[in-house]
């Protein structure tokens, strides 16, 4: 499902932001943390106010009709054609791999294939559309990566999270065994089939520890607070950040937290 040729934008004036839910409940640092890295490089961002979810809980649920309800509120957001960066593979596997079939027969198929076409994962479009160089102001530190599954099958980003730490001088990244496997959260799965689910993510969490990094990064908020949950719970020594905050915390030079 990825695509198979990738034709990318020249860097734009604008853009609209596409917060998701799980960064507006859960994780408005990684949402503030994307919007500053953005206009860092002199991109302006515009969030439209009235963004809700982009459907994808019902629709990988089975229930298309009430998907395609949700998502259509989220047609008429982006107005003019400036790119929609979304900071998940997840929600943007959404809305730029489903949506045309979502809504393939009816009288929105055009608006949503024309969306679609304008989603872009956020990590994906720092590094490939404003080719961003990282300034690492950080102290000396080793991290290992978790790309969802989304991201690395959908939106085809799996090598995006590791050129950006790579900019980072300071920081060694370190890689995890069987690192394309899922680390069972995949939304409702983890309510439909929470004994799959834990399995899953105890055994990610494993793979995690045994790197050896206190510390880890994904691009996507379910699988953080998925793994990060789980090691929390079960005093497991690695702790969880979305790759947008570790980002600009050690480029920003003051060190704060923001959560």
């Amino acid at each position: 499902m990825v695509d198979p040729i990738k034709v990318y934008p020249a860097k734009p004036p604008k853009v609209y932001f596409y917060g998701t839910c799980l960064v507006d409940m859960f994780y408005p640092d990684a949402g503030m943390a994307g919007i500053q890295l953005l206009e860092r490089e002199g991109v302006e961002v515009i969030y439209p106010e009235d963004q809700t979810c982009c459907g994808q809980p019902a629709y990988t649920s089975g229930y298309h009709d009430q998907a395609r309800a949700v998502a259509k509120a989220q047609l008429g957001l982006f107005p003019e054609d400036w790119p929609i960066v979304v900071p998940s593979g997840s929600c943007g596997g959404m809305m730029r791999k489903h949506y045309p079939a979502l809504f393939k027969d009816t009288a929105d198929e055009v608006k949503a294939a024309e969306i679609a076409g304008r989603v872009w994962e956020l990590t994906d479009f720092l590094v490939n559309v404003c080719h961003i160089r990282l300034d690492d102001l950080g102290e000396p530190t080793t991290v290992a990566m978790h790309t969802s599954c989304t991201a690395r099958r959908e939106m085809g980003v799996a090598e995006v999270g590791p050129k950006l730490l790579g900019q980072l001088k300071n920081v060694n990244l370190v890689e995890q065994v069987r690192a394309e496997e899922c680390c069972g959260f995949g939304g409702t799965f983890a309510v439909r089939h929470p004994e799959i689910s834990g399995a899953m993510v105890s055994e990610k969490v494993d793979t995690l520890v045994n790197t050896g990094a206190k510390e880890f990064v994904t691009t996507d908020c379910g699988c953080l607070m998925n793994i990060d949950g789980y090691a929390e719970k079960n005093h497991k020594p690695v702790t969880g950040q979305h790759i947008l905050s570790f980002l600009w915390e050690r480029t920003n030079g003051d060190g704060s937290k923001r959560s």
